[in-house]
């Protein structure tokens, strides 16, 4: 009996030590979270609202081209073209582009030979000018000098004393047949004869020939292609002042020519485009070196057109959407330098945000991250800040490139190439991705 006692004793101070140990355990330790207390569990993984921000962050330039040609055809070294020589030079133009050049009547005070202000327009819708444009130029008067008789008077190009004599004119430009200064000039087709060839893709080539029985020299020139008119200048306008009156009056080209340069260069729209979110090691726009899927990255990357792809993507389960209204603008359209888009994702822990937008003047180029995306959670921390240096410009493979803002089918059109997704390297230059884009994002 006292056996039984002294077990059942036992017993129950074990089920008290027991107990007591489970409801120690059940109190919150030092340091421990306290939401793992009394066998709750621990928070849901982090979540939340971004907004996203797609700048174009491209520098304004008023041309798209420039230079100077110095040397006659076949002589080695800088000088006038004389009678039966010619210059000649090729330069990158494509549709909406206009050319523009002026190359001193060399027996003058300060009168050029070129198109008019507006240029010369080097497309006719989809057809390239060429062939013999020589009755698309004048011979100006720059307005800067007076005029004395040609090859005769004390300060034309010939007999000048140096630079910059003679008395200043404050004129304007103006074509020679409206001047009426008592001289005598020569047809513009008797002195000079100006062809224009074309490449089929890009590239033009002019050639001005001085004639044989020419009257005059020809100074080296300066030429730029441009969209917006009066490069140069404007007729019935004073010069600019930027470098035209030292080319006029004495054939220099430098002051003229450096300005042009600095203010040439690519700029090109960013189209509208579409943007998704998915699960890690998802690749849902496009793989690194692979061929396109052929959901709509092509129309995207070719002409700018993001609506097959965002269509494909939400079919296929994606929280996915398009990015194509300009903030602060009323209708969609392409980002133009200044101009931004802005758009809000939802994501959580484990997510990753992809994009893709067209490089406006390409072939089939875009913009965006790598395949994977962008990691919208790092741990509890969302991503926050500047993200541009994730992203890449990527050549889609669908269609052959071509100069950048000069190529003939950068839009409809253009030859199929067949090749894989890939970082674009085809030989062209390219600004540096955060020279043109800047991608933003923020937790809301």
């Amino acid at each position: 009996m006292k056996v039984i006692r002294l077990f059942m004793v036992m017993a129950l101070a074990t089920a008290l030590f027991t107990q007591c140990n489970k409801d120690n355990l059940m109190d919150t330790l030092p340091g421990e979270d306290p939401s793992l207390k009394k066998g709750e569990k621990p928070d849901a993984p982090p979540k939340g609202s971004f907004t996203v921000t797609i700048e174009n962050v491209s520098e304004h330039y008023s041309f798209f081209e420039s230079g100077m040609i110095n040397t006659p055809v076949g002589e080695s070294s800088p000088g006038p073209a004389f009678p039966g020589q010619s210059f000649t030079f090729s330069f990158h133009g494509g549709k909406g582009h206009q050319l523009s050049f002026a190359t001193m009547y060399g027996i003058s005070n300060d009168l050029f030979y070129g198109p008019s202000g507006e240029g010369l327009a080097l497309f006719d819708g989809d057809t390239p000018l060429t062939g013999d444009i020589t009755s698309m130029i004048m011979l100006w008067d720059a307005g800067t000098e007076v005029n004395e008789e040609p090859g005769v008077g004390p300060n034309t190009g010939p007999n000048q004393s140096g630079p910059n004599t003679g008395p200043d004119e404050n004129g304007t430009v103006r074509n020679i047949d409206d001047v009426n200064d008592g001289f005598a000039y020569p047809p513009v087709a008797d002195n000079i004869k100006v062809m224009l060839d074309y490449n089929g893709t890009d590239t033009f080539t002019l050639t001005i020939e001085n004639l044989p029985g020419s009257s005059t020299p020809l100074s080296p020139l300066v030429w730029v292609v441009h969209s917006m008119p009066h490069a140069l200048f404007e007729e019935g306008m004073p010069d600019y002042g930027m470098g035209l009156e030292h080319l006029a009056e004495d054939g220099a080209t430098g002051m003229l020519a450096e300005y042009l340069s600095m203010n040439s260069g690519y700029v090109s729209p960013i189209a509208p485009g579409v943007w998704v979110v998915h699960k890690k090691n998802n690749k849902p726009i496009f793989t690194d070196g692979m061929p396109d899927y052929g959901d709509g990255l092509e129309p995207l990357a070719e002409m700018g057109d993001p609506s097959t792809l965002a269509a494909a993507l939400m079919a296929k389960g994606y929280e996915s959407g398009v990015f194509n209204t300009p903030d602060g603008a009323g209708s969609p359209g392409p980002l133009f330098p200044g101009d931004s888009y802005t758009f809000t994702v939802d994501g959580k822990a484990g997510e990753y945000l992809s994009f893709a937008s067209m490089l406006g003047k390409s072939n089939d180029l875009f913009f965006g991250p790598d395949d994977m995306g962008i990691r919208l959670f790092k741990g509890i921390d969302a991503v926050d800040g500047d993200i541009t240096a994730h992203v890449k410009l990527w050549d889609a493979g669908t269609e052959v490139n071509e100069y950048p803002g000069a190529g003939i089918h950068q839009g409809p059109g253009g030859v199929d190439e067949m090749e894989n997704v890939k970082m674009v390297n085809d030989g062209f230059m390219y600004p540096d991705v955060d020279q043109m884009i800047k991608v933003t994002i923020m937790r809301n």
